[in-house]
């Protein structure tokens, strides 16, 4: 299957989306009256995380449909999310869940520092084909993604275990895609400073 343009507007809901359900699930779950604080939010991640897995693996699914290929990073994450998601199922347990995007930026960061190691830009292999840029650019904007990554990493261990649930699906929400945005229009100069004047790829190595 040829790859195809998604709208952008499209993309963007295939992205945030399934946070967006998984936000919602968390609020209004039907949770039976008479539970205390714990034992709710523990019924409210579960609901979530049961509405969360299938909705981000359609996302997926719906993605690859509509433009015909499937974004590695997506893929990591949806193996991510379901592995993770079956764990606080499995064992109703919802520090799987909330380790989640530690374990996937982690994840992340760990194998671009080992390309950085082996003088390599892995990142360049992921995003080459949205951002032409020169092999010195792409150098640079991995060792802020690895930085940056890593950040958001120990960050989310800060939230969940030091400020409760219901403020770690705030987090979640709300803090960690804006994060996410914030830093990639801030690495904007160097996209253009590092940008290949006819969009032409860089075979440089």
């Amino acid at each position: 299957m040829s790859a195809r343009h998604i709208n952008p507007i499209l993309k963007l809901v295939l992205e945030v989306g399934p946070i967006a359900v998984f936000f919602l699930a968390y609020r209004f779950a039907p949770i039976p009256d008479g539970l205390g604080t714990s034992e709710r939010q523990l019924e409210q991640i579960l609901f979530s995380t049961k509405v969360f897995v299938p909705t981000i693996l359609v996302s997926l699914l719906a993605s690859w449909l509509l433009s015909g290929r499937l974004p590695k990073m997506a893929v990591i994450t949806a193996v991510v999310v379901t592995v993770f998601g079956g764990l606080t199922l499995f064992l109703r347990d919802d520090t799987f869940v909330k380790m989640k995007p530690t374990i996937l930026y982690g994840l992340f960061a760990g194998i671009l520092a080992f390309g950085l190691l082996r003088g390599q830009s892995y990142l360049r292999y992921l995003m080459d084909e949205l951002i032409p840029m020169r092999e010195e650019g792409w150098m640079k904007f991995t060792v802020r993604f690895v930085v940056f990554y890593l950040a958001l990493a120990v960050l989310n261990e800060i939230v969940w275990r030091q400020f409760g649930t219901d403020r770690w699906v705030d987090f979640r929400t709300f803090v960690l895609p804006v994060a996410n945005f914030l830093f990639i229009m801030a690495q904007v100069p160097l996209f253009q400073r590092y940008a290949l004047a006819d969009g032409s790829r860089d075979h440089s190595e």
